[in-house]
């Protein structure tokens, strides 16, 4: 019996407009353990793959350094031999979607807010479950930056086809700094957009720390670095909370303008990570010759984790 999370949602009923927020806001989210609560990737292989035991064994090889996430991917998908439409009839009795999002997603397209989807996986699996629990003209108004696939007919080949030229095979900064372009380009000239990323893991930290407002679900590994580290983030639990979220910063930005009084919701390391990472500003920080113990932490984070302050910085209310 399929799982009921799966059904079509039905839409909801349209939520006060916010077309009169200060600023244009945008959303990134991750997919798999923030949109939907299981990793589409594991299901597919666990069931139709090498199995478990050996997925674990390849991402104990991560951990340790000895494999890189693009080459353990490969083997991942590779051992796949399964038909596309044949691997859904288990997705559809085993995935459940985050319970809030379907209202979100309303929501956002209420209020003319853009919701993209920032992914390490393939994009037709996860427009294949978006077009499953939405319909599928609901699932086109999302738009998903991921890897893309080349799949046989008969499943006997599942090959990534990788987004960009790194071990990581796509990566999320560089999607995201794009979308920033993208929004910035849209916006008036006295404008800046505000940029809002929603993850789990430590594998979003690269596209989250160039975020403004920074969500993490609860009691995952993002929150932890997030809180280990001191970075400014809000928990949830649902998209329902984040839905709430993003109408009080729509509020708050009414209020503020410029760079006097912003929320306290508002991640002042995106600005940062800009200057640091943009042409003009490398010459600045070449010239400083040592950087601070944080912007160690944005420039190098997977070498630099011991930067840690006494008290978390996490937002909640």
């Amino acid at each position: 019996m399929a799982n009921t999370n799966m059904k079509p949602a039905q839409p909801a009923q349209p939520a006060q407009s916010a077309n009169n927020q200060k600023r244009k806001i945008v959303i990134f989210s991750d997919f798999d353990g923030t949109i939907c609560m299981q990793d589409t990737g594991h299901i597919l292989v666990d069931a139709h793959g090498f199995g478990a035991k050996a997925r674990e064994e390849l991402e104990a090889k991560m951990k340790s350094g000895e494999l890189n996430f693009r080459d353990a991917s490969d083997e991942m998908w590779a051992s796949l031999h399964v038909p596309f439409d044949d691997g859904f009839v288990l997705m559809e009795k085993s995935i459940d979607m985050d319970s809030g999002f379907a209202e979100f997603h309303q929501y956002c397209k209420a209020n003319g807010i853009p919701f993209n989807i920032i992914s390490a996986g393939l994009k037709p699996v996860l427009r294949r479950v978006l077009d499953t629990f939405l319909g599928a003209e609901e699932s086109a108004s999302i738009e998903i930056i991921a890897n893309d696939a080349n799949i046989s007919q008969d499943g006997q080949v599942w090959k990534p086809v990788w987004r960009h030229d790194s071990v990581q095979g796509h990566d999320k900064d560089v999607s995201i700094m794009e979308g920033r372009e993208i929004a910035e380009n849209e916006c008036e000239p006295d404008e800046m957009p505000l940029i809002v990323f929603i993850g789990d893991g430590v594998s979003d930290l690269a596209a989250a720390r160039h975020a403004d407002v920074l969500f993490a679900r609860r009691g995952l590994r993002l929150e932890q670095y997030c809180t280990e580290n001191n970075v400014p983030f809000i928990p949830f639990d649902s998209f329902a909370d984040i839905k709430r979220e993003i109408e009080a910063i729509s509020q708050e930005d009414q209020k503020k303008t410029g760079g006097v009084g912003k929320p306290v919701r508002y991640n002042p390391r995106a600005n940062l990570w800009r200057r640091i990472s943009s042409k003009e500003a490398v010459p600045t920080l070449m010239a400083a010759a040592t950087p601070s113990n944080e912007e160690k932490m944005f420039l190098w984070p997977e070498t630099f984790s011991d930067y840690k302050q006494s008290q978390p910085e996490t937002i909640t209310e």
